[in-house]
């Protein structure tokens, strides 16, 4: 296959990339900054992408039930890989997460709460559902 396009370039690496989620500073090694985001706008119109916050994509798939474009991991794990690959944010057990597993209790959390150490303005979400965080020190 000949990777003449920088879109091109930029598709081959994220369907061979073990990596769930990329920001556009995972190609600027390619091209500038302004063909680099070109080109994320292009791949997430073709379904190659889906962007779950500022400077932030994930790979794509088709849904089996809805034929919908969904990404290719739930969202708690895209937010988890962002926070600790991308954005070198230290994350630990949530409160609700660890009385879960210790069993003192028995309501099942969502996962969409993520404790972190530090702060965190990013916002992350897709299709309605958002990330939220809790602030441990």
């Amino acid at each position: 296959m000949a990777l003449k396009t920088l879109k091109s370039k930029m598709k081959y690496r994220v369907t061979r990339s073990k990596a769930a989620v990329f920001t556009p500073k995972d190609f600027f090694d390619l091209s500038e900054r302004d063909q680099v985001g070109r080109s994320l706008r292009q791949l997430v119109v073709e379904g190659c992408l889906i962007k779950f916050g500022l400077g932030l994509y994930a790979k794509a798939k088709r849904s089996s039930l809805t034929g919908k474009l969904i990404p290719a991991l739930p969202l708690p794990l895209l937010a988890k890989e962002a926070l600790v690959n991308k954005l070198k944010v230290a994350v630990v057990e949530a409160e609700a997460q660890e009385r879960y597993n210790s069993g003192r209790s028995t309501q099942v959390p969502t996962g969409r709460v993520i404790a972190v150490k530090g702060r965190v303005s990013r916002k992350m979400a897709f299709d309605g559902k958002s990330i939220s965080y809790q602030y441990v020190s």
